[in-house]
């Protein structure tokens, strides 16, 4: 129990145990584990509770229906387990420019905010280019 109460695992051990999750989950459900489809979903959700009338004929949602599933609940898990690990290492200080990004971009926030949303935009349009 003493490792999880480190500040900071080793990339070698989270990325094996990473691995070795993948593969329990292929194995479980023949399906790899993944956070865009579980986006996509959500989005339906909420097209659905604003606009449900354009959503029927939007030929992507009809692809990815509105479903709470084991994807679902990974992306949750991902959460309370980040909360989880924040929690047993004491670590409870959010931290909005961390030292690293502060040292080579500077301390802006708005800077920081804008990089990490273009970042997720870029990488949730490869994700979903590839049906992943």
């Amino acid at each position: 129990m003493n490792v999880l109460r480190e500040k900071m695992w080793s990339p070698y051990v989270a990325g094996a145990l990473a691995g070795l999750l993948l593969v329990l989950s292929v194995l479980v459900t023949g399906k790899f584990f993944g956070a865009s489809t579980t986006f996509v979903r959500a989005a339906n959700y909420v097209e659905q509770a604003v606009a449900p009338e354009k959503v029927a004929g939007m030929e992507y949602f009809i692809k990815e229906k509105a479903k709470i599933d084991w994807q679902f609940l990974f992306v949750v898990g991902v959460l309370f387990g980040a909360l989880a690990s924040a929690w047993l290492s004491k670590e409870k200080k959010a931290v909005a420019v961390p030292p690293m990004w502060e040292g080579r971009f500077g301390a802006s926030r708005v800077r920081r905010g804008v990089a990490a949303f273009l970042g997720g935009v870029v990488l949730m349009f490869g994700a979903r280019l590839a049906d992943g």
